[in-house]
This record gives structure tokens, sequence and C-alpha cells, in this order.
């Protein structure tokens, strides 16, 4: 091996040992800021509360919320079952639901341009009046709240989809025709495809909305969950235990996101060509 052989195989090993920390320096980063920003937040919060002497009815310590967390977790857990329950529900029911109709739309011009001002005049009504129509329409059960979460839900995943399959490469799509691929072949294999990335954006938002509309619904009339546990602690001035709730129900929302998105790292491994 010559010395000019030699001094480029070095070069390109410390080329790649600089990449290497480089990457390795980026994810630590990724991983240290924000929980330094969570201990800053948490460190404010507990000076606040010491410094100004802020009443435990109003606003506690992160200390105390911390504690009720623990020691009430059990209550926290059956709380947030029916919650999950009603959340996940309404994410299948909902996204199924504006899957099949957007494909409908995609196949049917008038059916879109016929029914999409009706689906856009339903999302904007807001969800605190629907809900009660929807209790008096379904009961007093999980189904009202299955339902508002659904509602929640439909409408994102409608627009995305609506938008994924119909922008679809017109060179592929005029290869399809070329081939004389069928409608079904050309859905399956060209514009579903297409439409996954448009999809996850969509489901990522749903997996939270999905949880807000459950714990709306049960604002309304219910007597277990987050939501209701969120009133019974506004109404005894239990600030502690309303913070605690709503940690645990936020915390649910973001285990709900991380899931779609690991889901989505699997499933989805390319962009849709028009995405920049």
């Amino acid at each position: 091996m010559t010395a000019v052989d030699l001094g480029i195989d070095q070069g390109v090993a410390a080329a790649e040992k600089a990449y290497r920390d480089a990457q390795t320096l980026l994810l630590w980063r990724r991983r240290l800021l924000p929980a330094a920003g969570i201990v800053a937040a948490l460190g404010l919060w507990a000076f606040v509360v010491w410094f100004f002497k802020v009443p435990v009815f109003v606003a506690p310590s992160p200390q105390l919320v911390l504690m009720t967390l623990w020691t009430k977790l059990d209550i926290l857990l059956i709380n947030l079952l029916p919650t999950a329950i009603e959340a996940f529900s309404g994410f299948l029911i909902g996204n199924i639901a504006a899957i099949l109709l957007a494909t409908l739309f995609v196949h049917s011009k008038s059916m879109e341009e016929a029914f999409f001002p009706v689906v856009v005049l339903i999302n904007t009504i807001p969800v605190v009046a629907k809900a009660p129509i929807l209790v008096l329409l379904l009961g007093n059960g999980m189904e009202p709240k299955i339902a508002i979460a659904a509602l929640i839900c439909f409408f994102p995943t409608l627009v995305n989809m609506v938008r994924g399959l119909e922008a679809v490469n017109p060179q592929a799509m005029e290869l399809m025709r070329v081939l004389s691929a069928s409608k079904s072949e050309v859905f399956f294999k060209l514009r579903l495809r297409n439409s996954l990335p448009y999809l996850f954006s969509a489901l990522k938002i749903a997996a939270s909305t999905a949880v807000i509309g459950a714990i709306v619904g049960e604002w309304i009339g219910s007597t277990t969950g987050i939501g209701a546990l969120i009133i019974q602690s506004t109404y005894n001035f239990d600030s502690a235990m309303l913070y605690a709730t709503v940690l645990v129900g936020s915390a649910f929302s973001v285990l709900f996101f991380v899931a779609i998105l690991t889901v989505e790292r699997f499933v989805v491994r390319w962009q849709p060509a028009n995405s920049h």
C-alpha cells in the first residue's frame, strides 16, 4: 500500500468517525434538550408556587401532584380505562369511516360535490354542542363518548385521505392506463400507496383528538373516566387530583401518538412525490 492510499484510508476513517460522533451528539441533543426543558418548567412551577405562596386549592406544587399520582394511581388507572376504550373505539370508527368515504369521493366526483359541504358543515359545529345531542340520541353510556371521539377524528382524516388518493403522479397514472389496469388495481397499487403518508399525518392528529373527544363526552354525562374525574376534582377543589388526572390523560395521548408514529415508521418508508 502506497503512502497516498494509506492517507486516503485514514482520511475516510476519520470522516466516518466524525460523522458517527456528529450523529451521536445529535441523538443526545434530541434527548437531553426536551428533558432539560421539562425539568426547567417543573422548577419554575415549584418556584412560583413557593415564592408567591399560592394556595393549594388554586395550584399545587409539583411535589404534591407527584405524590397524588403515586398514592392515587389505582383510582387514576381505573378511570383511565373507560376513557382509553372510548378514545380507541372512536379512533377506529372515525378513521375507517373517513377512509371509506374518501375512497367513494375519489371515485365519484358527484358524490364529493354533494356531500363534502355537508361534512364541512357538521365539522363546524363545536364539540361541546354536539355532545349533548349525542347523549340525548345514544343515552348516557359509552356510545355517545365513542361517537364524539369518532366525529372529532373523522374530518382531518377525510381531508388528508382525499388529498392523498388524488395526489398521484400523472406519469404513473398514465402508465397504469397504458397497461390497461383496472380501477381496483389503480387504487390498491397506486392511489392507496401514495395516500399512506397523508393518512398517517391525519392519524397522528386523530390519536390526540380522540382522547380529547372522549374526555369532552365524559364532561356532559358520566360518573367514570378521566373527564368525569376532572369535573369531580374541580368541584371538590382538589387541585392536586385535578392536575394528576390531566397528566394521566396527557400521558395516554402521548403514548397513543407514539404508537401511531411507530407503526408509520414500519409502514411508510417513502414520501409522496409532491410533498416538498
